[in-house]
């Protein structure tokens, strides 16, 4: 069962995820969960990368929180198992922005 991430590996883990990204496109902790919009060129690029996530989020049986507007999708990542964020929600998160391309 995953464990909830204390504060001094959230944020070591939060600042490893935005070292390579514009300050802009961070990732953030906001109510206990680790959230970030992505914006795309377009609905069938916002929706095509979500039907890539999903398949990931399936294997890793972790299962993201999002809304898609549009070319936006608004993710919210939350391991409810352990109450909090934990390790699955940080490689979930490593698997959207390496797919976001």
């Amino acid at each position: 069962m995953p464990q909830k991430m204390n504060e001094v590996e959230l944020k070591a883990a939060l600042a490893q995820l935005n070292a390579d990204l514009d300050e802009g496109t961070h990732w953030k902790i906001v109510d206990d969960k680790l959230c970030k919009t992505f914006k795309f060129k377009s609905f069938i690029r916002a929706f095509g990368w979500m039907s890539q996530i999903a398949i990931w989020a399936e294997k890793l049986n972790h299962h993201p929180e999002w809304f898609n507007v549009y070319n936006k999708v608004e993710i919210n990542l939350t391991t409810h198992d352990a109450d909090g964020i934990s390790e699955l929600d940080f490689k979930l998160a490593e698997k959207m922005e390496l797919l976001k391309s």
